[in-house]
């Protein structure tokens, strides 16, 4: 009698142990997932998720999969049957949309800002899903000739922008052609000798060829050729200083 007791003891004992273990099994063994994301759905149906979580299919970008369109009414449905810890996320829906039906897990608020729809959800310890429709607005008519008022505009503004820098060009164009100070005639002159004779005027004081050559930049050779050409035209005189000669501009 008392081993028959033991037996059954051991049996209620055993039983007990299997169920206990049974029931903490699926805590033990199921992953602790959480989320921090942000979704992102644009004006095509395609979704971008991005943001942290330890979920290995959760994250992705510029997919379709999520999304499905009927006429006018597009369909936003993500949903994940594994069990998160903790899941907080924000979603943005095409701007110009508006929601027809929303159904989410968790807690969810909607928020607007400047024609975007904002939809902000957490939870605890459930499955993540979140099921959208939603249509896009179409523009209005007075939407239409706004925008086609305000390409116009910017239209308008980019050419007269365009003119006002070819009229400036040209002003300075002109005015390099012309002398920097009155009662000289630069008419027929080429560049170099142009730029001779505004660096006299400039300096107001006789140089030399070395000097004018160094202050212009351009060869030995040019600046020669170029004091003979003005000095033909009269508009300078050369005066024989040693070994070098100065060149002074002719008064007019």
């Amino acid at each position: 009698m008392g081993l028959k007791n033991i037996y059954n003891k051991i049996f209620f004992f055993s039983i007990l142990l299997i169920i206990q273990t049974t029931m903490y099994l699926p805590s033990i063994s199921a992953q602790n997932y959480y989320a921090d994301i942000t979704i992102e759905v644009d004006s095509s149906g395609f979704v971008t998720i991005d943001g942290t979580t330890n979920h290995p299919d959760l994250l992705i970008e510029n997919t379709e999969i999520y999304t499905l369109k009927k006429q006018s009414y597009w369909l936003l449905n993500i949903t994940n049957e594994d069990i998160f810890s903790d899941y907080i996320y924000d979603l943005t829906l095409p701007k110009g949309s508006s929601i027809n039906y929303i159904k989410s897990s968790g807690f969810i608020s909607i928020e607007e800002d400047k024609g975007n729809l904002f939809i902000r959800g957490f939870g605890e310890n459930e499955s993540f899903s979140i099921l959208v429709q939603y249509q896009i607005e179409k523009l209005t008519e007075n939407q239409i000739i706004e925008l086609d008022l305000i390409f116009i505009i910017l239209i308008s503004l980019i050419i007269i922008f365009i003119i006002i820098l070819v009229i400036v060009a040209i002003k300075e164009k002109i005015k390099d052609e012309q002398p920097k100070s009155t009662g000289y005639n630069f008419k027929g002159l080429n560049q170099r000798q142009k730029e001779i004779m505004n660096l006299l005027i400039d300096k107001n004081t006789p140089l030399t060829q070395t000097e004018i050559q160094k202050e212009l930049n351009i060869p030995k050779a040019a600046v020669s050729r170029n004091i003979r050409g003005l000095e033909i035209k009269g508009l300078i005189e050369k005066e024989q200083i040693g070994m070098s000669n100065l060149i002074r501009i002719k008064k007019p």
